[in-house]
């Protein structure tokens, strides 16, 4: 009895998602249907085809785009399968001090003239754009004909139902037998060919990692050349001027041993305090770079020693046996206090829970607190740079944070435990 309702109910399922595949593959043909009917009702004469046939083709390059987002959509809500979508993105448009806007392809007198002539130069570049006009004309003869079987089945049952004769009653039946028969599995093109004819091709998927691969480098060294400057600024500012000062003073204190030595040991005393300043900054200045504990110990004894210091109750749950490369451990370590420093300083939190842990393939941890929420990935804000920072290492960082909280952020990176 229990596999008869799960067929039955997987019989339901089919036959919805079949349904929703042909309405979907066949909205370009419908078009075109509708452009023959208006070319005939204006008296299919030799010259009046010529408006159907351009409504027609704008119709479809409009469609073309959301059709393709609705097939990478019901493949991934139906099959857990993501297409990637491979369009090309807009770069920046820049003011030049010329007063005229460079788009990335030509100079433009304004912004929005630039932006219009950007827009149109990726669209007709973009291999995307044709590959999905080349789905447009498959998925009618593929998607659109199998999944049109368990509809025309119940349509053929309910015409050949409706007429008294044998052989109508006969092809009722056997298109009630098909409906039943094909509703599970007509659905199922939908997955074969939104991949084979969808996924970005190995030459463009290629040109995509290496435009990836050329902005984190960017990134990289721009984050590096900003450190360097932390760096020099830190140590000019503070212990440098500090070591600067401590010389002046043993060298006062020398000349005042002979002549007021109640003097020169005070400054010698201020020397000493000076000393234990300088040590006290340039640890600070060294942990910045690299904490000694998370060379020394590793990340999960990094990440519990930051949380004693933090101002928030952070609750650390980690695999202690865990010992990752130290350039991972490293982005990790910032990644976590990066998110902990923005919960106290922008969603008011009062505790925070950190979690790491490693599944098969993937480092992944878990940064939850209990502040106001609205945290957001913006454009050159740190949570970009930390996105950004973790995709030199193939790693991801996902953030949760609805209005009023919680906020929750995920970092994944590929890994293996040493």
């Amino acid at each position: 009895m229990r596999q008869v309702g799960a067929w039955a109910a997987g019989a339901c399922v089919g036959f919805g998602r079949a349904c929703v595949a042909v309405v979907v593959s066949m909205m370009v043909p419908a078009v075109w249907a509708a452009a023959v009917a208006l070319w005939i009702w204006w008296g299919g004469g030799a010259w009046t085809w010529i408006a159907p046939f351009v409504w027609a083709c704008i119709g479809t390059f409009a469609l073309s785009r959301p059709v393709c987002r609705m097939f990478r959509s019901l493949v991934a809500r139906w099959t857990a399968t993501v297409i990637p979508a491979g369009y090309r993105q807009a770069g920046p448009v820049t003011r030049m001090s010329t007063g005229y806007w460079w788009n990335g392809f030509s100079y433009e007198r304004t912004r929005r003239d630039a932006l219009m002539d950007q827009r149109m130069r990726l669209w007709w570049r973009d291999p995307a754009v044709w590959r999905d006009l080349r789905f447009m004309g498959i998925a009618p003869i593929t998607v659109g004909v199998i999944g049109a079987i368990p509809p025309a089945g119940v349509a053929a049952a309910v015409l050949g139902f409706s007429r008294p004769e044998l052989s109508a009653r006969l092809i009722g039946v056997l298109g009630l037998v098909v409906a039943i028969a094909g509703a599970p599995y007509a659905w199922r093109a939908v997955e074969p060919v939104a991949v084979r004819f969808l996924r970005p091709s190995p030459a463009m998927a290629l040109v995509d990692r290496v435009d990836e691969l050329t902005a984190q480098r960017a990134d990289t060294t721009v984050a590096q050349a900003a450190e360097i400057r932390r760096i020099e600024r830190d140590l000019h500012d503070g212990a440098q001027a500090r070591l600067v000062a401590l010389g002046l003073s043993l060298a006062t204190a020398e000349k005042l041993m002979e002549t007021d030595p109640d003097r020169g040991k005070a400054l010698l005393r201020e020397a000493r305090v000076g000393a234990a300043t300088s040590l006290t900054e340039l640890r600070e200045l060294v942990r910045g770079i690299s904490p000694p504990v998370l060379n020394e110990r590793g990340l999960v004894d990094a990440v519990r020693a930051f949380a004693l210091d933090s101002p928030l109750e952070v609750a650390v749950s980690a695999d202690v046996r865990l010992r990752l490369d130290p350039p991972i451990e490293s982005a990790v370590y910032f990644g976590i206090a990066e998110l902990v420093t923005n919960a106290v300083k922008h969603a008011r939190a009062t505790r925070a829970r950190i979690s790491i842990a490693r599944d098969d393939t993937d480092l992944v941890v878990e940064v939850e607190d209990n502040g106001r929420g609205g945290a957001d990935v913006r454009a050159g804000g740190g949570l970009a740079g930390l996105r950004r920072r973790l995709a030199v290492f193939d790693g991801a960082l996902e953030i949760t944070s609805p209005a009023g909280g919680p906020t929750r952020a995920r970092m994944t990176v590929p890994c293996e435990s040493l």
